[in-house]
């Protein structure tokens, strides 16, 4: 009797055993090395960023960003049909690490120390800075001759105040709901420049309905390093990130994306950076 009793506990623990690694857990992929094996890689994106993370009507995914991920999930084992795009806002991108929703962020996510307290950056990939998009016969070309004109942002960004704080003090400030409006604005003349990163603004402007309407004045308000955030504490991803990064970048890979995603706005993008070269 004693015998039987010792087997029944001990099927009744593998049977647990087993359910608890049929469940596994959620770290926003199915790998917690980050080295593929999985069915899924849950990727944090932004979907309204054209030429960076853009969801296409159709329901597909463009964009810079969309490219440098697919490339980096694939040197870690997943085909892009094993990608599960995850919609993250800026607001929410420490948060969806820490809680697992995603592996890793790419999504215009400037490396700073303050976010560096809370995650875990890869890269970065990518060196963008402030800028001004204007329409393509505007004869705005310096920072100060925003004094007197109608400078537009999102609610909620910083840019235009720093345009206004630091370089154009007479500057009147128009912050709205999304970038879309802002550039709606300038089609009309009802609005002068649009500030934020050069990648976004090269992104808008080289959509094809936009095409040949504005130009990025080149001012370089700013240094913006770009880097893929994952989980505080995930070194082994991190190193595995880089190292898609680096070839990446050797293969061609890199410039060919930059190429096709900015190309049409004619932006002047910086070589890419070194991997754990932060430019101040």
């Amino acid at each position: 009797m004693k015998l039987r009793k010792v087997s029944a506990a001990a099927a009744t623990a593998l049977a647990l055993a087993l359910t608890a690694t049929a469940c596994g857990g959620d770290d926003g992929g199915d790998s917690n090395s980050g080295s593929g094996g999985g069915d899924k890689i849950k990727i944090g994106i932004k979907y309204d960023q054209p030429g960076l993370g853009l969801k296409e009507p159709d329901g597909s995914f463009s964009g810079f960003d969309v490219d440098v991920a697919t490339y980096v999930a694939k040197e870690l084992g997943y085909e892009p049909n094993q990608i599960e795009w995850v919609e993250t806002k800026s607001a929410d991108r420490e948060n969806a690490l820490a809680r697992g929703d995603v592996k890793m962020i790419a999504a215009t996510y400037s490396i700073t120390d303050e976010r560096k307290e809370k995650v875990d950056f890869a890269g970065p990939y990518l060196l963008a800075h402030q800028d001004l998009l204007v329409k393509a016969d505007s004869d705005i070309k310096e920072g100060t001759d925003l004094n007197g004109k109608k400078l537009c942002s999102v609610t909620g960004s910083t840019s235009a105040q720093n345009v206004k704080d630091e370089i154009a003090p007479k500057a009147q400030l128009q912050q709205l709901g999304g970038y879309s409006e802002c550039i709606a604005g300038l089609q009309s003349d009802q609005l002068d420049a649009l500030t934020t990163d050069d990648a976004i603004l090269a992104g808008f402007a080289a959509q094809e309905q936009y095409k040949g309407q504005f130009k990025l004045t080149g001012l370089k308000l700013s240094n913006e390093n770009y880097g893929i955030g994952v989980k505080k504490g995930d070194t082994e991803t991190v190193n595995k990130i880089n190292d898609a990064l680096e070839k990446m970048v050797s293969d061609g890979s890199w410039d060919k994306a930059v190429k096709e995603n900015f190309g049409p706005a004619n932006y002047k993008n910086e070589k890419a950076p070194k991997i754990g070269q932060i430019v101040q």
